[in-house]
């Protein structure tokens, strides 16, 4: 299924983005040497419900995971990069922590991503990681607007990566969004431009390019959820949700200024 949102559902996604943001901000700045990543869980969960708002992974089963979910947000550690599962662990100094949210608002999803360092230490590879996805993110939504097609988006994304000598894992990518979080159509973080669905104003995209150093294989923990690089290398994951304008694109899922 791809929606097409209406000016209405246009600004309540626009409200459910700015929460996701909101949220994500706040979240890094309370995460720091000695965390539990179910404390995040916990700060999550009060403030999607304080907004008036539902999580879209507690009750999430799709057929990959270990379903359902159970928890309000994705924390991937190091070599976790996909549907982190909280769990009892305190983060350490230099440690990559990702957090991956979506929430629900009025109807309407928005999905987004972060990923960064813990603590004082800068561990260069850590730091290349980051870097490059967050340069890949910016490419695909530079890259989309209306009369463009999924094509060019993930060419852009995928060029970024590649560049950076990443493998590109295309199991995993970007999607749809809309009064569900997963939707058609799916965005790969590799592809040929000028084909695929062409994007007309009203669509929400949720872009995430994601990699891993070495590797595109992925393994599944024991919880039937996280999914880490096949090496134990180093992974990072950046994502916005972006509505297509009719000049562009928009993110909406940055934090509004207080």
């Amino acid at each position: 299924m791809i929606e097409i949102l209406s000016p209405t559902e246009l600004a309540r996604a626009k409200d459910t983005g700015a929460l996701v943001g909101h949220i994500l901000q706040t979240l890094r700045g309370r995460s720091a040497v000695g965390t539990n990543l179910l404390d995040i869980d916990r700060w999550a969960k009060a403030m999607i419900t304080g907004a008036g708002a539902q999580s879209c992974y507690v009750d999430y089963a799709p057929s990959f995971g270990r379903g359902p979910f159970g928890h309000y947000i994705c924390t991937a550690v190091n070599d976790a990069v996909l549907h982190g599962m909280p769990h009892d662990y305190q983060l350490a100094d230099g440690d990559l922590l990702t957090l991956d949210l979506a929430v629900s608002l009025e109807g309407v999803a928005a999905d987004a991503a972060i990923s960064f360092i813990v603590g004082d230490a800068r561990p260069a590879e850590s730091v290349a990681l980051i870097a490059t996805t967050e340069r890949a993110l910016a490419a695909g939504i530079a890259a989309a607007g209306p009369g463009a097609r999924i094509g060019d988006i993930s060419h852009a994304i995928g060029s970024v990566l590649d560049a950076a000598g990443y493998p590109i894992n295309t199991e995993f990518g970007g999607h749809g969004i809309g009064s569900t979080m997963h939707q058609d159509p799916h965005i790969t973080n590799t592809g040929r431009p000028g084909r695929g669905y062409r994007l007309r104003p009203g669509l929400l995209l949720a872009l995430e390019p994601w990699v891993m150093v070495g590797t595109a294989e992925l393994v599944t923990d024991a919880d039937g959820w996280t999914l880490r690089s096949a090496t134990g290398s180093r992974t990072a994951h950046s994502e916005h949700t972006i509505a297509i304008t009719d000049d562009g694109a928009e993110i909406l899922t940055l934090p509004r200024p207080a």
